[in-house]
């Protein structure tokens, strides 16, 4: 099982003077290439985020952490992933507009580049065509926790994919829908989980309220 989880616009800095290292090698033309548009553009960032900005200017020689260290907020607060053992570690893969998609450790650079935006006059999607499709191809079963903005960057067919909504209206979960994946992808990790059915024996077990309607697992809360 792969749990490929969103990424976060919160990103820790710093880190060590390391080469990047990155999973799922057929990816590495289009990030090469995304690299050297971004080493030379600098993408409109709020303030708070301009600093993320400038970096991206020097991300080959920025400083490396791994991914599930690099992106911080509250779903990576609610999966608490220094706590979880190695083998569940390498269950956790993160969705990235920069990278396509990197397994928790490997190394990256603090960057500001999400999925919404567009890069030398082309939109993410087009940049990534079916390449994070294809690379995720070969992971098996695959739960997918990504927005639909990362999503839509490589669309998994077959994933189960994550729905949070309200036990008693029926609506999505919006501001707190980021703390009940992390709490979900933090149940599952651990287990190499092969099916649905097993996700949804899992969740139940943790003490979720969960239900399957093919490929969708919802989660009420």
């Amino acid at each position: 099982m792969l749990i490929v989880l969103p990424p976060s616009e919160t990103k820790a800095p710093g880190g060590t003077d390391a080469a990047m290292a990155l999973s799922f090698p057929s990816l590495d033309p289009i990030r090469n290439s995304l690299l050297d548009e971004l080493t030379h553009t600098l993408v409109d960032a709020p303030a708070s985020k301009q600093a993320e900005a400038e970096e991206n200017l020097t991300l080959r020689s920025a400083p490396v952490m791994p991914p599930i260290e690099r992106y911080t907020g509250v779903l990576y607060d609610s999966l608490d992933a220094s706590t979880l053992p190695a083998d569940a570690l390498s269950r956790l893969a993160v969705g990235s507009a920069l990278f396509g998609v990197v397994r928790a450790g490997d190394l990256i650079p603090r960057y500001r580049l999400s999925a919404g935006m567009k890069l030398g006059g082309k939109t993410l999607r087009a940049w990534w065509g079916s390449a994070v499709t294809d690379a995720l191809a070969d992971c098996g079963f695959v739960v997918d926790m990504r927005s639909g903005a990362y999503q839509n960057l490589g669309p998994v067919p077959g994933a189960l994919t994550i729905r949070v909504e309200q036990a008693d209206t029926g609506k999505v979960v919006s501001h707190f829908n980021k703390k009940y994946k992390g709490e979900l992808a933090r149940v599952l990790a651990p287990h190499d989980a092969s099916s649905a059915s097993e996700v949804v024996d899992l969740s139940v077990a943790a003490g979720f309220d969960v239900a399957v309607d093919g490929t969708l697992l919802t989660m009420r809360v």
